[in-house]
């Protein structure tokens, strides 16, 4: 085993991601040095700056250009992933599988090469590995459920690291979370669409009604979270060359959080209204323009905003299925592996939505005419 003596340092390939973003915070904070790898300039919410590399991983000769100087990384957290342009049908894609296959040979082998005292990759699955998209999967699934009845690179990132991991003298862990959310536009977090769409709402009129299909209850994962359990796996023997579910500790109903949404976004809520959001916000981009402007917000793209959140929105709130997905997984594994972090997931969604306006990303959930009215009626007093 490779001696531990030296500084941690960790690369977080896709940092200005949701997961990559939040992991490279956590691991900042936990007085590691990191180094990012990331094609946009990550912002993290707290504000700290990193080293970045901006790289864009399919291509070998720059990941191998820029990787191989990084002779002194201990550990890689690996938060990159590639998506088609049309989100669900590109999970079963196989040019999307062996362009994410690539991407991590990318990342490893010129560390590998280079790095002296590499110990550690984290790599991200999630609920796909049994095969959620595809058909019902075991309640809870655990972690020996995983079913190569289907192609899906998640099977090939284990097998890699894991043959990769026992001829260099590296170890790995797999991490499954379920649907993740956060503070960090863009990718495939729902958080964002969900305030765009709120905030079109709100400014024609409309009520803040739920857009999705049939109830269903289900879990989520917080970015942050997630990012608590990358730096644990990254020292922690249990976490060694295991696979481990993740989510926040609860479950969630999205009618049932509906409300609390739309106080923290400042819209009223209303009758269910079955649509889907990617369309809506698409039909509605100009509506989305005049709010950024009006309010003036960082928001000037939808798109980067918004990611491919609004598609995914679509999936998550089961619209147009005739159900929603059965997807629970037990954590079990993971608390008595040692790490027993838990968020409430209302909390956790409004502390995300808070954030994204806080930064001017979204608009305030007080309306420019109530603030004028609070001001006039301020100014009329005696």
């Amino acid at each position: 085993m490779k001696t531990t003596a030296q500084r941690k340092k960790v690369l977080v390939t896709g940092a200005s991601g949701l997961l990559g973003a939040a992991a490279a915070e956590k691991f900042l904070s936990a007085g590691w040095e990191v180094v990012g790898v990331s094609r946009g300039k990550p912002e993290l919410p707290s504000g700290p700056h990193i080293q970045v590399l901006s790289v864009d991983l399919r291509d070998k000769e720059a990941a191998r250009a820029a990787l191989e100087p990084l002779t002194d990384i201990t550990h890689i957290a690996y938060a990159a992933i590639h998506e088609k342009p049309e989100l669900v049908a590109g999970w079963s894609s196989k040019d999307q599988i062996e362009t994410n296959n690539v991407m991590l040979r990318n990342v490893v082998e010129p560390i590998v090469r280079a790095a002296s005292n590499f110990q550690h990759i984290s790599i991200l699955q999630g609920t796909k590995v049994y095969g959620v998209h595809l058909h019902p999967i075991p309640i809870p699934a655990r972690e020996r459920d995983a079913l190569k009845d289907h192609e899906n690179f998640f099977f090939d990132h284990e097998n890699y690291v894991r043959e990769m991991g026992a001829r260099h003298g590296f170890n790995y862990t797999a991490l499954r979370p379920q649907l993740v959310t956060g503070a960090t536009p863009g990718a495939l977090n729902v958080l964002p669409a969900i305030g765009v769409y709120a905030a079109i709402r709100r400014a024609k009129g409309e009520p803040f009604s739920f857009p999705g299909g049939p109830s269903f209850v289900w879990e989520a994962a917080d970015a942050n979270l997630v990012a608590d359990v990358m730096v644990w796996a990254a020292q922690s023997p249990q976490a060694v060359n295991e696979a481990f579910n993740i989510t926040n500790g609860d479950v969630f109903e999205w009618r049932s959080l509906w409300p609390a949404l739309g106080e923290t976004l400042g819209v009223q809520t209303g009758p269910d209204m079955p649509l889907s959001v990617a369309a809506y916000l698409e039909e509605n981009a100009d509506v989305w323009n005049q709010i950024v402007t009006e309010y003036d917000l960082r928001s000037p793209n939808l798109r980067e905003l918004v990611g491919q959140g609004d598609q995914h929105a679509d999936f998550a709130f089961a619209y147009g299925a005739p159900e929603g997905p059965r997807a629970f997984v037990s954590t079990i594994k993971l608390r008595q592996a040692g790490f027993t972090k838990t968020i409430d997931t209302e909390d956790a969604f409004r502390s995300a939505l808070q954030s994204l306006i806080d930064r001017k990303l979204l608009p305030p959930a007080e309306k420019k005419a109530s603030r004028q009215a609070a001001v006039r009626s301020v100014m009329a007093t005696p």
